[in-house]
């Protein structure tokens, strides 16, 4: 299963930065990749998205993005014990609500959309480590097996 999301999370690479967009080559924001991996596999997205400013987050002050995640995705207890194939959310300043997702590839990478780039594999450098704040895990796939 694992392996399988990795494997969706890197076709989408190369796709090219569009803010609020989920199409695999067209265009999507770091959302749109979790969207469109969990789409691949559940076929029908939880909840429509609604319409975001690229400052969202700063100008509402909510854990927006966690709150939906925690929705749909079981969160783990301690962030830094992610695991290939989980959703991994960060902050980009202490204090502020956290706004930026990206899929693990393994515990040193990550697969993310990020503003004015293409979708990439990085390193999980230690400027991200200490930006993390929370970790997820997709649902398991009784009705929809891979």
């Amino acid at each position: 299963m694992r392996s399988q999301i990795i494997a969706e999370a890197r076709s989408w690479i190369g796709t090219p930065y569009q803010h609020q967009t989920s199409i695999k080559g067209a265009g999507c924001d770091c959302l749109g990749l979790v969207r469109g991996v969990w789409r691949a596999f559940y076929v029908n997205e939880p909840e429509p998205v609604p319409a975001y400013a690229p400052d969202w987050a700063e100008a509402s002050g909510r854990e927006t993005l966690a709150e939906a995640a925690l929705r749909h995705l079981v969160p783990l207890a301690d962030a830094r014990g992610f695991a290939p194939g989980d959703v991994l959310l960060f902050r980009w300043r202490a204090g502020l609500p956290a706004k930026h997702a990206a899929i693990a590839t393994e515990h040193a990478h990550m697969v993310h959309a990020h503003d004015g780039a293409a979708v990439a594999e990085v390193a999980i450098a230690p400027w991200w480590r200490r930006r993390l704040a929370y970790a997820f895990r997709f649902p398991e796939m009784n009705a929809q097996p891979f």
